[in-house]
Formats: C-alpha cells, sequence, structure tokens
C-alpha cells in the first residue's frame, strides 16, 4: 500500500473508514476475542537515551530511580501472576540503550521460563547485535518489539540520541534470526497526520509487515520533555476520533497483525476504547501499570468486556 493510499484512507468519512477496517478485520480475525498481553519492566530506569516521552530517561527529572536487571526467579513469578489472571503473551521490558553481553544468560533464561508456562513471550531491550539476536531467537523469544513511534521526519524531534536507521537495522537483526516483530508508534507527540501517515507507511512496507503493531497514545508526564511541554499548554492530546481513525487505517493497511491498544488506554473512555475495537484493535494490555505508566484496571477491562460481548483469547495449555 502506498502513502498516497494511505493518506485517502485518513481522509475518508468516519463512519466508512471504521466500517471498512471492521469487514477487513472479521476477514482475517474473530472480532468478539481480545488478545491480554501483560508487560513488565525487568530493569527500570537509568536509560542515556533521551527520549522526550520517556520516564526512564536519564535526561528526564521524573523521580524514577535506576534499578538492577531483576532475577530471573521474580520475572517468572509475574509470569505466573499474568498466566493466572488470563494473559497469554507476556512482554518484558529493559531500560537500557543495548543489552550488555553479559546480561544475555539471564535474558534467555527468562525466555525459556515463561515459554515454558504456555505464554507467548517478547523483550524490548534496545538495539540487539546479530549476535544478541541470535542469542535470544535460539532461546525461544517469539516477538521482539522496537517501536519506531512516528516518522523518519518527525522522529528528531523527540529523539536525538539514536537514529531511525538503527531501529529499522535492528528490527532487521531480529527478523533475521527468525522472531516475529512488534512495531509501531505513540500518538499525540506533536506529529501531523502526515507523520502518522509515514509511520504506518513504513510500518506497512515491511515484508512481511510488523506481527504485532502497539498503537499508543502520549501519557505526559511532567519531568520528561513532552510533560513539561504538555504541562504548559504547549502540546494538545491526541484528538480521540483521530486516535480511531489510526487503528483503522493501520487494521486496512495490515489486516494480518495483531493491532494492539497500549499505552494511554487508562484514559481511554469505554465509549472511545469499544471504537477501537470496532476499528480493528485485538488486543491490550491488561495490568495496573506499563513499564511505569499506569493502566487500566482488569477489573474495569472485565467489565468493559462484559458490556461488549468480547472474550479474552484462551490460552493454550
Amino acid at each position: 500500500m502506498t502513502a498516497d493510499e494511505i493518506r485517502q484512507l485518513f481522509d475518508c468519512a468516519f463512519p466508512e473508514l471504521v466500517f471498512h477496517a471492521h469487514r477487513v478485520h472479521i476477514q482475517n480475525f474473530d472480532p468478539g476475542v481480545i488478545q491480554l498481553a501483560t508487560l513488565l519492566s525487568i530493569k527500570t530506569g537509568g536509560c542515556p537515551e533521551d527520549c522526550g516521552y520517556c520516564t526512564q530517561s536519564t535526561h528526564a527529572d521524573s523521580g524514577i530511580k535506576a534499578s538492577r536487571l531483576m532475577d530471573a526467579d521474580a520475572v517468572l513469578a509475574a509470569a505466573q501472576t499474568a498466566r493466572d489472571r488470563g494473559a497469554t503473551r507476556f512482554c518484558m521490558g529493559a531500560a537500557w540503550r543495548n543489552p550488555k553481553d553479559r546480561d544475555m544468560g539471564r535474558l534467555c533464561e527468562m525466555v525459556r521460563g515463561v515459554k515454558a508456562m504456555g505464554l507467548e513471550t517478547c523483550m524490548t531491550l534496545g538495539m540487539l547485535s546479530e549476535k544478541q539476536s541470535e542469542q535470544l531467537a535460539d532461546a525461544g523469544l517469539d516477538f521482539y518489539n522496537h517501536n519506531l513511534d512516528s516518522s523518519r521526519d518527525f522522529y528528531g524531534k523527540i529523539i536525538t540520541s539514536r537514529a531511525y536507521d538503527d531501529r529499522l537495522s535492528t528490527l532487521a537483526r531480529a527478523r533475521k534470526a527468525g522472531m516475529a516483530l512488534c512495531c509501531g508508534g505513540i500518538l499525540g507527540m506533536g506529529e501531523t497526520r502526515n507523520d502518522r501517515v509515514d509511520l504506518i507507511h513504513e510500518l506497512a512496507r515491511m515484508d512481511p509487515a510488523p506481527e504485532s503493531v502497539p498503537i499508543n497514545a502520549l501519557v505526559p508526564v511532567e519531568g520528561t520533555a513532552l510533560g513539561d511541554q504538555s504541562a504548559a499548554g504547549q502540546l494538545q492530546d491526541i484528538d480521540p476520533l483521530e486516535f480511531v481513525r489510526t487503528v483503522a487505517v493501520a487494521r486496512i493497511a495490515m489486516p494480518a497483525s495483531v493491532i494492539r491498544l497500549s499505552a494511554g488506554r487508562e484514559a481511554m473512555s469505554d465509549e472511545l476504547q469499544a471504537l477501537c475495537f470496532l476499528a480493528g484493535a485485538n488486543s491490550i494490555f491488561s495490568g495496573d501499570v506499563l513499564l511505569t505508566a499506569p493502566n487500566g484496571s482488569a477489573d474495569r477491562d472485565r467489565r468493559l468486556f462484559d458490556r461488549l460481548g468480547l472474550r479474552a483469547a484462551p490460552q493454550d495449555i
């Protein structure tokens, strides 16, 4: 799909766009099933990158204290709790520019242990070398998460410590090693619709497109560059219907991908989430915290699913 075709989708009348997206969705997925994923910060804070949205950056004054990499046993206990609560996917995130080789043994132990529970595994660890990608793949890691965040043109306005092509190179290494990709972006950072068009075009033209596409709404936290801009009235929240439009266009452009509602869901109304599901979103993060950001409670999710007649994806074992 070309950038012009994606732009034309964004310009469709809202009911037409959502109808089109829902039709694509039911051709590829059961529209009544939502995958539950849980995200755990396995190493928090102290990241040298200067991502303007991130509370874990050393450039932010967000009050997040740096911690060491968790022990594998503690991670596996958290994974078991997530499974007991209905999750079928367990994601592990470390606030690093890139993992050190000395950490790879423990990371691979986590992957093997989580997979043994029957959970889908995903990690986000920053940039990877070819050897590290192969080690994670050999341990059985299903997905590697490395978001593009926004368009190539807008990227430099929020991050200067890592180039856009660095991200694409890590994704290519993960794919070459045999892992599926989890890759999406963040909305509401001050980008334009054209930036959202270019982001989706960049994702959709990967061969194949990422199997998992997280769509985040910025959670502005004071002490981060974007949080301070928001507090000063210099940054507006993403328009809710524009958020739904982006979900719908992503569904049409990447029909076989899981579209995941990620950060920012805690502030979304039930009605907005319902529209996102109608437009093709079919996964959410379940749990009270996403890394360091608040998330909707599991009880609220259950009530919403009951109201909408949705059900969580079944566990395999």
